[in-house]
């Protein structure tokens, strides 16, 4: 059994209904055969679409597909007709089918035991009334209470790569705009460089505006995707002097050798990734001034507490 969702807030659940048809968007992708294997159909989308990460990409061909660049639903082209027969109850399902139907995924493979909790409580169209009264709950509270956990743990993971993936899609001026402003945020005073040679310091830091107050930290910015190695290590603590800070952030990491090459720097040296950048924008996000935020709007969401 396959889920496929119906849209953000699944808006297009009527108009599956009203047309008889399940639909995708991924336009850009343009009309596919029937007989394309998945492995050519997550080549085609990872050139499509680029910006989303491999880990995001998912997908394959059903059969009776078709494509309809003008659907009876807009945007959604890749479809397949169906009759619908049945409908459940969302309040009747099982926390753990519950949790398993919210995630975020266009179209994923049920599990065994959430297929076999649909079709128990499966009924005809029409036939489920609109509110379903309480019952009580079946389930035991540490099972119901493991559900819960594991769906908050997935909503975190699945937060935290969003938030990577917006700052992943920064240019590299943003990052180094993003990185000045956390600095900003924990309270020091920041003096950017202007593109151009900038003799491996982007960003100068520290407690007073004239940089002349202790610590002094010198941070270099690189924003692409290859590793850091130790060559580049090397290049940026020359010239540092004892006393000076040094932050050297890659979003696409280091390599081992570059690590070791900051463990034995005679200065001290912190190396940032994209997923400890992320932590520092979240940790520090309250304080950071107007034009940081606007880098990377976040909004705060509120969750019910297990232990109540």
């Amino acid at each position: 059994m396959w889920m496929i969702r119906s849209g953000r807030g699944s808006e297009h659940v009527e108009a599956f209904l009203e047309h008889g048809i399940v639909a995708i968007s991924w336009s850009a992708l343009g009309a596919l055969s029937p007989a394309t294997k998945k492995d050519e159909l997550l080549r085609q989308y990872a050139v499509s679409y680029p910006q989303d990460r491999e880990g995001r990409r998912m997908g394959a061909v059903l059969s009776d597909y078709e494509w309809q660049p003008k659907p009876n639903i807009e945007d959604l082209p890749h479809t397949r007709s169906l009759t619908w027969a049945h409908e459940v109850a969302r309040d009747v399902l099982s926390t753990g089918t519950r949790n398993t139907l919210g995630a975020i995924q266009t179209l994923f493979k049920l599990s065994t035991d959430a297929a076999q909790d649909l079709t128990s409580h499966a009924q005809e169209r029409g036939r489920v009334p609109a509110v379903v009264p309480a019952a009580p709950a079946a389930e035991p509270i540490a099972e119901d209470e493991e559900a819960r956990s594991a769906l908050v743990n997935e909503s975190i993971e699945k937060a935290d790569d969003f938030i990577e993936d917006a700052i992943s899609e920064l240019d590299w001026q943003q990052v180094q705009d993003l990185v000045a402003g956390i600095l900003r945020a924990m309270g020091y005073r920041t003096s950017v460089s202007e593109p151009g040679p900038d003799r491996g310091v982007d960003i100068r830091a520290s407690p007073g505006g004239l940089g002349l107050q202790e610590p002094r930290i010198f941070v270099e910015v690189k924003h692409r995707q290859a590793q850091m190695g130790s060559k580049e290590i090397r290049a940026f603590l020359g010239g540092r002097k004892p006393g000076d800070k040094c932050l050297y952030v890659s979003t696409g990491g280091f390599t081992k050798d570059a690590y070791y090459e900051a463990e034995r720097a005679a200065v001290a040296t912190t190396l940032i990734t994209l997923p400890t950048l992320r932590r520092l924008l979240v940790d520090y996000y309250e304080t950071l001034d107007t034009e940081t935020r606007a880098l990377v709007p976040l909004r705060r969401l509120y969750w019910p507490d297990a232990r109540k």
